[in-house]
């Protein structure tokens, strides 16, 4: 019998801003989110596994879902 063959994953890292971390770390307490790399990595799988991803590259956010992100960046002090 065969054994399967274990796929090992590369990792980087990437650098947020320390009140952004602090506020996931916030938001994700009691939701079973183990850390702020798998809820990040939960976002972005689920923004590039978007059907829109497949269609038009030019359309991942729609104007409505675009001006939310801004409006919470700019919140955060990010713009």
């Amino acid at each position: 019998m065969k054994k399967a063959k274990k796929y090992k994953t590369k990792y980087g890292t990437v650098s947020l801003p320390m009140p952004l971390i602090e506020l996931i770390k916030k938001n994700i307490e009691g939701t079973g989110m183990q850390s702020v790399s798998a809820y990040v990595t939960f976002i972005l799988r689920q923004i590039f596994s978007s059907p829109k991803q497949e269609g038009n590259q030019d359309e991942i956010l729609d104007k409505k879902q675009e001006e939310e992100i801004k409006q919470r960046l700019q919140h955060l002090g990010y713009l």
